[in-house]
């Protein structure tokens, strides 16, 4: 009969490796141009599929932190005013930090649900659930 510690070595031994690569969720960056005085990103709806939210929601978040007018307009998002490529990318990750990562394990594993004018959070990786604050 095997010890207990015998047990646990080999148990150990049969672990798969640990990758050294903490696998990290990645926002794509913005894509778009400048044509006179209006912003056009091109991707923003690919973004905001990809971090799993709503892209008038983003848009919102994005247009109060940036106080600038913008639309969605087709596939495009148009902000009314020139705002370079990295501002609209710095937003879009406080967005992610606030309505969508998970603010116990990190992880984006995240639904959102609103009930009345409170948000909440519940994390499908940790079973989270707490409410966001959102001024809109």
């Amino acid at each position: 009969m095997n010890s207990y510690e015998d047990l646990l070595k080999r148990g150990k031994e049969k672990l798969p490796e640990l990758s050294a690569s903490a696998e990290r969720f990645v926002i794509p960056n913005v894509r778009g141009h400048i044509e006179g005085n209006k912003t056009i990103i091109s991707n923003f709806l690919q973004i905001a599929q990809h971090i799993g939210r709503k892209p008038e929601h983003v848009l919102k978040f994005v247009l109060k932190e940036l106080a600038t007018p913008g639309e969605i307009k087709k596939q495009f998002v148009v902000f009314g005013t020139k705002v370079p490529a990295s501002r609209i990318n710095e937003k879009i990750q406080k967005y992610f930090e606030t309505f969508v990562s998970c603010k116990e394990c990190g992880k984006p594993d995240t639904k959102m649900t609103k009930e009345g004018d409170v948000y909440f959070l519940k994390c499908s990786a940790c079973g989270a659930r707490y409410s966001v604050y959102a001024k809109n």
